[in-house]
């Protein structure tokens, strides 16, 4: 049997986080986008001890084609929207 793959938006975000463990307990192969993989700390995932079992992908959701781009490399089976801002007035 082939694993599920799915993606999760704002995987390092708290509520992204939880899914994560969730999903990988489950069998999943998870992968995440946040808007800079290379600059995100992603604390949540390490306090969870999970940021090793987790492919992470740069990915703007206000752009079609970054999100087109994932979509075609990864071919999720599942798809979780949790991304959002966190600190809305900073990007005003």
């Amino acid at each position: 049997m082939e694993q599920n793959k799915a993606l999760i938006s704002g995987v390092s975000g708290q509520d992204g986080a939880y899914l994560a463990r969730l999903l990988l307990e489950k069998g999943y192969e998870v992968h995440g986008t946040v808007r800079d993989a290379q600059m995100s700390s992603f604390s949540s995932l390490q306090q969870l001890g999970i940021k090793d079992q987790i492919t992470f992908h740069s990915m703007a959701l206000n752009d079609f084609r970054s999100v087109l781009q994932v979509l075609s490399k990864i071919q999720p089976d599942e798809i979780y929207n949790l991304a959002g801002q966190s600190s809305v007035g900073l990007f005003l």
